[in-house]
């Protein structure tokens, strides 16, 4: 899978943009640690990255504006977060704000969905190497949780305000890529059995996906229980839209041999704009 590379100083920034090929398309991700935005589109951009291949397609960098000022001013960034997408040295767009919806029609629009690369599998996340859960499934997750940083739980009398904030911040993660998968660990290391077999499921029916660890943010884990009625864990999703948990995707695919198979890497409708037509533009 592609990543977001940290960029420090203006060496690194152009040795990187002049290694790359002509048809590579970079992702240039302009951030700053104090601003809140910026927190949540660096989880945007990397679920983003995590569906793509890492091969010369694409290239994600992410650096810090006010580190990098003449970088920054190079691109006559303003605000903060700011994301220009270039090809061959010449800027293609550029993304304002933290809108998941918009950087990911952006990026398709230029990259294609999952990149269109003759490698079916490469489009995947990769093959997984079972982690044993430390515990039965179903059993209370937090000691779990050791091996993570995990921001504070949401209070269960929280501020109106801060639920509307985390609604929808909630509301950009389940469209950071048309399919996505919240479960517990990454495909490589599921840390339940339920999300074993769901990301078992997806790799088999050769469907592209992104994914979001739960147990590395508890503010989502409690979180997407109210965002989508549903409690329990693992939760999928299909542009923007609630699947469900392991036993009704598996149903769904049982009763619908096609079901997200506009979301396969063998998929016709996978190219530039396919995924892209679907989202719906913010002002």
């Amino acid at each position: 899978m592609a990543a977001v590379q940290d960029i420090t100083t203006d060496s690194a920034f152009h040795s990187s943009i002049s290694s790359l090929p002509p048809s590579t398309l970079a992702v240039i991700y302009f951030h700053a640690p104090w601003a809140a935005p910026c927190k949540h589109m660096s989880v945007i951009l990397s679920t983003l990255a995590s569906t793509y291949p890492a091969d010369a397609s694409i290239r994600f960098l992410s650096l810090d504006a006010e580190e990098l000022p003449d970088v920054a001013e190079q691109y006559d960034v303003t605000a903060v977060p700011f994301i220009v997408l270039q090809k061959d040295g010449k800027v293609l767009e550029n993304v304002s704000g933290s809108d998941a919806a918009k950087l990911r029609a952006a990026v398709e629009r230029y990259a294609g969905a999952g990149a269109g690369s003759s490698d079916a599998k490469t489009s995947l996340p990769p093959a997984q190497t079972v982690s044993k859960p430390t515990q039965p499934d179903g059993a209370d997750a937090a000691s779990n949780l050791s091996a993570y940083a995990p921001s504070a739980s949401v209070p269960a009398t929280a501020p109106e305000g801060s639920k509307e904030e985390l609604h929808s911040r909630l509301g950009e993660l389940v469209r950071a890529a048309p399919v996505m998968l919240f479960m517990k660990g990454t495909p490589s290391a599921p840390q339940c059995g339920f999300s074993r077999q769901t990301v078992s499921i997806l790799r088999e029916k050769g469907i592209r996906y992104g994914f979001f660890n739960i147990l590395a943010d508890d503010e989502v884990r409690q979180g997407l229980k109210e965002f989508s009625d549903w409690p329990t864990f693992p939760q999928l999703y299909a542009d923007g839209e609630l699947v469900g948990g392991l036993d009704i995707v598996r149903e769904e695919f049982e009763n619908d041999p096609d079901f997200l198979q506009e979301h396969s890497v063998n998929s016709q409708k996978g190219g530039p704009g396919a995924a892209s037509a679907r989202v719906p533009q913010a002002a």
